[in-house]
């Protein structure tokens, strides 16, 4: 609302009406009395009232501006991300701990090519085939085993620019041309480099793919620690400067953020008559890619620079990575500014029925099974969890689940127990522990197990893990409140060795205690 002090105009009894409209409507308000001590008095009600109010217009329309872009990002955090899948495959980490664990043994703190694109592959992430080859018979050798065209590049232990020193020759179409190329290779990083940063050619396929050129990658912000980048790729990367920055752990929705903040995503749609690029199959490298950043703390730069991306293919040509030095205690190595999933809270168990089921901590791609699993709750186990009747459509609305899905397992971490109900994934039960404002060291214990499961152990089985995790996340005392009708909860925390378990004289309450 914008207001000058004109004949017409009374600024006092203007901010006067405004104030009582502002109330009536769930909307933001912002005021811009202009005009100095002519309308002071409507500026000081305004304020009062909670109005925010600004000396000039434009001020106002930028701290607008502000708010809505604050509200995208919350409700971008709240979206419900892609479900984890399989086509990457698992993450083998035990490789890529033995490809840095070998490199810290060798003395070096740099990868080659060949073992960069072998720690990717680990994870899952697709390279093209690379073979080392330490003469030009041998380079000429693999090429007729590859088939041609290919590429032959500097295979070094301490160059990582191989474009500088003339260490890169492309589509070679025989065994002539490789030999060619490996002698010239080996001439131009002599020349311009040394001898001795000379240790062979990695012979490659030439992909020839209509697609763009990418680059991912990760290096350490001395506040934030690892932080990854997204953006054009290629051998103009610096002069394009076309890149967004995010922490790890990525899940596909905050992926597709980072995608859409650089100017290459518009062309990774489809232009001029070009598909558009598998967005989700990007989106899930760069997931995975977050979890290597995440899983091994001793990178301290990778690059993958390109990642070719087309309609059919995404697939990483080249890729530099840099360690800590080997002697570097794990604890004084950078820290992720959000912390990861913690994988260690994952363990199966074996129900009474013989059912097997998974016990983990929540993630936000549950949303949908949590729907389905408030969709098979009766009205009292409801009632007995929320003290109150709240209908299914209260409970499973999009802003309800989303806080209950995404948890930052720092102040709050929930368990759910994943089996299968005619061979689709589903929750069994669910126990959350919740840190208390202002008391870190309390934390209030919730939980709810479907119907048709209640009987099987999984409230005991929740109660002492969620007791493990409180204890394993430095946690002293353990609170549960819920209504003497809920008998059977009560019995489970006793059993459980609450030591308290006592009414509320107030709210008639039963509040159970635990110190751990």
């Amino acid at each position: 609302v914008i207001l000058t002090p004109q004949a017409m105009t009374d600024p006092t009894a203007t901010a006067e009406l405004l104030k009582n409209y502002a109330k009536k409507f769930d909307k933001p308000v912002l005021a811009s009395w202009s005009g100095g001590q002519e309308v002071a008095a409507g500026e000081a009600i305004l304020n009062k009232a909670g109005i925010p109010t600004f000396e000039y217009p434009d001020a106002a329309a930028q701290a607008f501006t502000y708010m809505w872009q604050s509200t995208q990002n919350l409700r971008t955090l709240y979206e419900t991300p892609s479900l984890p899948d399989d086509a990457l495959g698992a993450p083998n980490r035990e490789k890529a701990q033995e490809i840095i664990a070998h490199v810290h043994a060798t003395g070096r703190e740099l990868l080659t090519e060949a073992e960069s694109k072998q720690l990717l592959a680990a994870y899952g992430i697709p390279t093209t085939p690379t073979v080392v080859a330490t003469s030009a018979e041998e380079a000429a050798k693999v090429a007729a085993e590859m088939g041609y065209p290919v590429v032959l590049k500097l295979h070094s232990e301490t160059i990582t620019h191989k474009t500088d020193v003339g260490g890169v020759k492309l589509n070679l179409q025989n065994a002539e041309e490789v030999t060619a190329a490996f002698n010239a290779i080996k001439n131009s990083v002599s020349e311009k480099a040394g001898a001795e940063h000379f240790l062979g050619c990695t012979v490659q396929p030439m992909v020839k793919v209509e697609g763009y050129e990418l680059i991912v990658g990760s290096s350490i912000d001395p506040q934030f620690g690892p932080v990854l980048l997204f953006g054009t790729g290629g051998q103009l990367v610096e002069v394009f400067k076309d890149r967004a920055l995010g922490l790890p752990p990525l899940n596909t929705t905050i992926a597709r953020r980072m995608i859409e903040r650089t100017k290459i995503a518009t062309a990774l749609k489809g232009v001029r008559g070009r598909p558009p690029v598998d967005m989700d199959a990007l989106e899930k490298l760069m997931v995975r890619f977050s979890q290597l950043i995440a899983e091994q703390p001793y990178i301290k730069e990778l690059d993958i620079n390109p990642l070719i991306a087309s309609h059919e293919t995404i697939l990483a040509l080249d890729a530099r990575v840099v360690l800590f030095d080997k002697n570097t205690p794990e604890n004084e190595l950078p820290k992720l500014a959000i912390r990861p999933y913690p994988n260690k809270y994952v363990a199966p168990w074996t129900m009474k029925d013989g059912r097997q089921v998974v016990i983990r901590p929540i993630r936000a791609e549950d949303e949908p099974l949590m729907r389905k699993f408030h969709e098979h709750l009766s009205d009292r186990t409801v009632y007995l969890r929320y003290l109150s009747p709240m209908l299914l459509s209260e409970r499973v609305t999009h802003e309800r689940l989303a806080r209950m899905t995404h948890n930052d397992y720092d102040r709050e971490i929930a368990l759910v127990v994943e089996g299968k109900e005619n061979g689709e994934r589903a929750i069994f039960g669910v126990a959350r522990l919740s840190k208390l404002r202002g008391e870190e060291e309390t934390a209030r214990l919730s939980m709810l197990v479907s119907d048709k499961f209640q009987g099987q152990g999984l409230g005991k089985e929740l109660i002492n893990r969620i007791i493990g995790v409180g204890r394993s996340e430095q946690i002293k005392r353990i609170i549960a409140a819920t209504s003497p009708d809920n008998e059977t909860f009560i019995n489970l925390c006793r059993k459980a060795g609450f030591s308290t378990i006592s009414t509320n004289s107030q709210t008639g309450m039963i509040e159970a205690v635990m110190n751990l």
